[in-house]
């Protein structure tokens, strides 16, 4: 008797497959408003990110984003100003070409959605009436809105991945904090009651294309592809 897959094991939601609710309890965003001060009380570490976190304290309560390179406790954060100092959070509008920033909104108020791992920044590449294109790490534009804010600097926490994992066990667990799952096994190599792909007995199974209504135990391969076969 076969036995069910990861895709139904992780779907069905065990504490095996389940992320703990506390790596995830910092939720990161951006003041309500502009115009004021805040500073830096905690700097700390949290499972379910890449980058060090830091609490922020202003007038209206606290929040939290990712700590910038070189920061400190203590250190004083501008909201909206324009001095445009390391740390401060204000709009695109306000920060000038070439310089780097992160945790970028995707629309203004959404508390910021790109650029937010350790060690990463983008550019200010250009201007063009209410636009702003910056460079994004992957080195292409991105156009956005004018009053999205951002924060002026580099995201700490880089060269995490310069220092080798030497054991498994290490892996499995930084894996385990943010709910990925691994060791991961290609389906080919197992066995047939184990997965669709199994035994791979003169099977292509990157061809396979899963039915639309199929059951999640059978949705694998090709999974509402848009087109299939080689471009011409």
């Amino acid at each position: 008797m076969g036995k069910r897959i990861i895709q139904q094991a992780r779907g069905h939601g065990s504490n095996t497959y389940r992320v703990k609710r506390k790596a995830f309890r910092h939720k990161l965003q951006y003041p309500r408003g502009l115009g004021e001060n805040g500073s830096v009380i905690k700097l700390f570490d949290s499972a379910g990110h890449t980058a060090p976190l830091a609490k922020i304290k202003y007038e209206k309560g606290v929040f939290y984003i990712p700590a910038f390179k070189d920061m400190v406790e203590g250190q004083k954060i501008n909201f909206g100003g324009t001095e445009n100092q390391m740390g401060d959070i204000t709009e695109l509008k306000n920060i000038p070409i070439k310089t780097k920033i992160y945790n970028i909104e995707s629309r203004p108020g959404d508390g910021g959605v790109f650029i937010k791992t350790g060690g990463n920044s983008a550019i200010v590449k250009r201007v063009i009436g209410e636009n702003i294109f910056i460079l994004m790490p992957s080195k292409k534009e991105k156009k956005f809105n004018s009053k999205c804010r951002a924060i002026i600097g580099v995201v700490a926490g880089a060269g995490r991945l310069e220092k080798p994992v030497v054991k498994a066990g290490k892996k499995y667990h930084i894996k385990k904090s943010k709910s990925k799952l691994w060791p991961r096994t290609s389906a080919i190599k197992m066995n047939a009651i184990d997965h669709p792909f199994g035994s791979g007995r003169g099977k292509h199974p990157k061809s396979k294309i899963a039915k639309r209504n199929a059951p999640p135990g059978r949705k694998v391969g090709l999974i509402r592809p848009k087109r299939t076969g080689k471009r011409k």
